[in-house]
């Protein structure tokens, strides 16, 4: 006699939905702190008598292969390409949930983070556009687009109960469409000459993963076989090679064995790939990107790349257009009716995430890494995203502090 089915319960199936967005902020809001930390560490060793062991470290070369086949980059391309290829394939898994459960998921409830991602990307690239206008400097322009979910989150686990739980789904929503675009920017604007070859590699990597994905395969290894042998297409194609790690988030199945697909109440491959990998990604690779990223020599060229037009264009791109790209494309939403304020979410907060909106730090670096290389740019570029996000990250959380104070006032003086 078959087991009798498991009668269904809304609230466990509620608990399980909401877990993954539960373990999502305590991880993020951890990791930024720890970010923070190995951001100083990086800024302390290249600034430090032992400066030149920075440079000299990230760029020892080493070799990975069998035989006579082997592939050798320097330690910090193997952050870049290899280990940030996992971080965008956990930023793959968030946004297909996102899409699939989450605040993306209904129409209604998604354009008011698109309309706020939306500004919050064009504006900082149009502001340092314009600082930047006919030079060879204008390629950066996707450096100001990114907001980092990691140190923004943290900052509001800063305030505690200041921060409406519906702020921070928000804020997470509107960073994940944010994070869309970017993989976007990244793809089509930040690719070197393509070969057509590795390209058509590509293309079969993909088919395979998508078969696997129709004949309901559920077990994560093969797609993580074939998914290592579409990173090492994208990578040889010109399309830079973390694209790989989105392209495997999106082969891999949204839903588990039961014949009960609607109810999301199981462990599906994407739910265990995500679970798996989120603490590696917050704990250990973005850390080291950070470490390996961040250090810029800062004595004599702080206030002339301040000055400079690519330091402008970053700093003024992250901390105002950021404000009036989010804050003004939101007000536009809900103005004409295609969207709503979450409950409990005043149009203050709605400008305090704006502001933490503007902290890029891990997505802003990398695209600078894209568009200057390693030459004087970059560290001009470095320098304008760590001051655009220690600012927004300060005056966020004082905006948000004081909304919170002046709201509670209010209730209480009714």
């Amino acid at each position: 006699m078959p087991p009798r089915p498991t009668k269904y319960n809304a609230n466990n199936a509620l608990s399980v939905i909401t877990k993954p967005f539960q373990e999502f902020f305590r991880l993020e809001s951890a990791s930024g702190i720890l970010l923070a930390g190995f951001t100083l560490l990086a800024l302390i060793w290249a600034n430090s008598p032992w400066k030149e062991s920075y440079e000299a470290f990230w760029h020892l070369e080493v070799s990975i292969g069998f035989g006579g086949a082997h592939l050798s980059k320097s330690l910090l391309h193997w952050i870049n390409d290899g280990l940030m290829a996992i971080f965008f394939l956990v930023v793959g898994l968030e946004i297909k949930r996102e899409l699939l459960i989450g605040e993306l998921a209904e129409i209604k409830k998604a354009t008011l983070p698109i309309a706020a991602a939306t500004g919050g990307m064009i504006v900082p690239a149009l502001i340092y556009v314009a600082f930047n206008y006919e030079t060879s400097a204008v390629s950066g322009w996707g450096t100001p687009m990114a907001t980092d979910i990691a140190f923004s989150l943290g900052v509001l686990t800063l305030l505690g109960k200041r921060a409406p739980y519906q702020l921070k789904i928000f804020l997470t929503a509107f960073a994940i469409v944010d994070d869309l675009g970017a993989v976007l920017v990244i793809a089509i604007f930040y690719t070197s000459e393509i070969s057509f070859i590795a390209l058509g590699a590509t293309v079969l990597a993909l088919a395979a993963l998508l078969v696997l994905n129709k004949a309901g395969v559920r077990r994560l290894l093969p797609y993580l076989l074939v998914g290592l042998l579409l990173w090492f297409a994208v990578l040889k194609s010109g399309v830079h090679a973390t694209i790989a790690g989105v392209m495997l988030a999106i082969t891999i199945p949204a839903r588990g064995d039961s014949e009960q697909h609607e109810t999301y109440t199981e462990r599906t491959p994407l739910q265990r790939l995500e679970h798996t990998l989120h603490p590696w990604v917050s704990f250990i690779i973005m850390p080291v990107f950070a470490l390996s990223n961040a250090g810029v020599e800062l004595s004599g060229q702080l206030l002339s790349a301040i000055l400079h037009p690519v330091g402008l264009g970053i700093i003024l791109g992250l901390l105002l257009g950021k404000q009036i790209g989010i804050t003004l494309f939101s007000w536009l939403a809900v103005r004409t009716g295609i969207g709503s304020l979450p409950t409990g979410v005043r149009w203050l907060h709605v400008y305090g995430a704006s502001l933490l909106g503007g902290i890029g730090f891990t997505m802003s670096l990398f695209i600078a890494a894209l568009a200057f290389g390693e030459g004087h740019l970059a560290s001009i570029a470095k320098i304008g995203v760590l001051i655009a996000s220690g600012l927004a990250g300060t005056v966020g959380w004082i905006v948000l502090r004081k909304t919170k104070v002046q709201v509670m006032y209010t209730a209480s003086s009714r």
